[in-house]
């Protein structure tokens, strides 16, 4: 029969009192597959609070494009082409004093899509300005022009620990196969991808 010393049953105590209290401290809302992570879902233009820290954070427009270029790119770079639709979404964030979880961008569809931000331009990103600061920018992903349906951005916390955060989600607009495929169809020859723009808030 094997004996376990003290120290060792109670490291495992309080392990299982620690997931407890964590579970407890959580919020009564409990949204989806994720416990404890509350959904603030909202649309282009409506500004929505990130995660309770009194972070801003609005879509402001939706672009379709065939190839993107950094503004400051010189005369002998050329655009980057897809052989989908690049996706641009313009956004706007006030940081509020408390700092926000780190989190993690993409694009979902209605088909179970899921698409990351594309790495160049460097500029294309959500980078939150420091607290009393707005920022405007835009990140760029790179889509199938087949499953664009119920195209929505996610701002998903990076969390290790299960506790109480938020996740944004912002309808941009494609609620059917044959709006989606208007927006391919309209898609612009080329978007330019400027750096973010740093403000004091007003």
């Amino acid at each position: 029969m094997k004996l376990y010393r003290p120290a060792t049953v109670l490291v495992g105590l309080l392990f299982v009192l620690l997931g407890g209290v964590i579970r407890l401290a959580g919020s009564d809302n409990v949204y989806h597959d994720t416990p404890n992570l509350a959904i603030v879902s909202g649309q282009i233009g409506q500004p929505l609070e990130y995660a309770g820290t009194g972070t801003m954070f609005k879509v402001t427009r939706m672009k379709f494009a065939q190839k993107i270029i950094n503004a400051k790119a010189s005369d002998d770079d050329k655009p980057i082409e897809t052989n989908g639709v690049f996706v641009a979404v313009e956004w706007d964030a006030v940081r509020g004093v408390e700092k926000p979880d780190a989190f993690t961008p993409t694009l979902t569809t209605d088909g179970g899509s899921v698409y990351q931000e594309v790495s160049d331009p460097s500029s294309s990103g959500i980078d939150l300005p420091d607290a009393g600061f707005a920022r405007t920018g835009a990140i760029v992903f790179e889509a199938n022009p087949a499953d664009l349906k119920g195209l929505t951005l996610r701002l998903k916390p990076n969390l290790f620990f299960n506790v109480n955060s938020s996740e944004i989600r912002v309808d941009l607009g494609v609620p059917t196969e044959a709006i989606a495929q208007q927006l391919v169809d309209s898609a612009e020859e080329q978007y330019v991808v400027n750096d973010a723009v740093t403000r004091v808030a007003s």
